[in-house]
């Protein structure tokens, strides 16, 4: 069986498409870096390692790659320039699968514990609350019930703009007035979906500064409160992240991992961007499951994240 065999061929549309801006400027990089040469030695690694970070891989897993390509040309004696991109598939197909993080789940997946509860979290502009929009999509389609909570109490639009995907989808949204106290929604919005038997319950939160701790604070709050209705919830902490930012959503993974405690990504606007290599670095260097990746503007855009899939579309012919 093949990568994709486990993929509609509408799935495999939509990475193909959602990656090609990436897929294009990494393969007129690739040509760059081996032109004139028949095999790959220092010069063409050299040029691989150039190609690797001005892709957005980041640099650690760029040098892990490229030390792997070492190793391989080291015992294989002779790779051909012809053979890089094979080579460059498989090697890193093999560091990320050494994560053994649990990126291949389904939206059908049975739920460990109902209601399940992820709370969604992210600075502002990321597309965090499109995205909640399509997690509810999707979970609806695959038959759960599924709650939204309106929790980012900041600023009006945050909300309206979430009622709107809720009646776009057909699902409920719990909110109260602009300047609740976010926990308060939060806890309102577990209790309504406890009560009403519903399947999933996704939280939106404000979109907060990395740098502003006080705001993060507020995270474990909500966490709290929500403890009072569902000992373990949020099963769930989703950071959401723009893939377009490149070293920016680094540096906000960095920051928001180190402030709370992040168990899933979700990585938006990758279909606008030539900047789709950062999946991977996230990938590699977190070792926290990216799960979702958002690859156009569609409800179906939003597909669940799997390694070889991915690395197959970027760097397969």
């Amino acid at each position: 069986m093949g990568f994709f065999s486990f993929f509609s061929r509408e799935k495999k549309e939509t990475l193909d498409n959602g990656l090609q801006k990436t897929k294009q400027s990494v393969f007129e990089k690739i040509k760059r870096a081996v032109v004139g040469k028949d095999k790959v030695d220092d010069d063409v690694l050299d040029n691989l390692e150039e190609v690797l970070v001005t892709s957005d891989v980041g640099v650690e897993t760029t040098v892990r790659i490229i030390e792997r390509i070492q190793e391989r040309v080291a015992r294989d004696k002779y790779v051909g320039t012809d053979e890089l991109n094979f080579v460059l598939k498989d090697e890193i197909c093999q560091l990320l699968a050494e994560n053994n993080s649990d990126d291949q789940v389904s939206f059908e997946s049975e739920l460990p514990e109902t209601p399940y509860v992820i709370m969604v979290v992210g600075v502002n502009g990321v597309g965090k609350t499109t995205t909640i929009g399509k997690l509810a999509y999707q979970f609806k389609k695959a038959g759960k019930k599924v709650y939204l909570g309106a929790a980012d109490t900041f600023r009006a639009a945050a909300v309206e703009q979430l009622v709107i995907w809720g009646e776009r989808v057909g699902v409920p949204v719990v909110k109260q007035k602009m300047g609740a106290d976010p926990a308060s929604v939060a806890f309102d919005t577990l209790t309504s979906a406890k009560a009403n038997g519903a399947d999933v319950v996704i939280i939106d939160t404000a979109g907060r500064l990395h740098n502003k701790v006080g705001l993060m604070n507020e995270l474990t709050k909500i966490k709290n409160v929500m403890q009072k209705v569902l000992p373990n919830a949020p099963h769930d902490v989703m950071l959401v992240l723009d893939g377009s930012t490149g070293q920016n959503a680094f540096e906000q993974a960095k920051q928001f991992t180190k402030a709370t405690q992040v168990t899933s990504l979700a990585i938006t606007k990758l279909d606008g961007t030539a900047k789709g290599g950062v999946v991977l670095g996230i990938s590699d260097q977190f070792k926290i499951p990216v799960r979702y990746i958002g690859l156009g503007e569609g409800m179906e855009h939003l597909q669940v994240f799997d390694k070889q899939a991915f690395v197959e579309t970027l760097f397969g012919e």
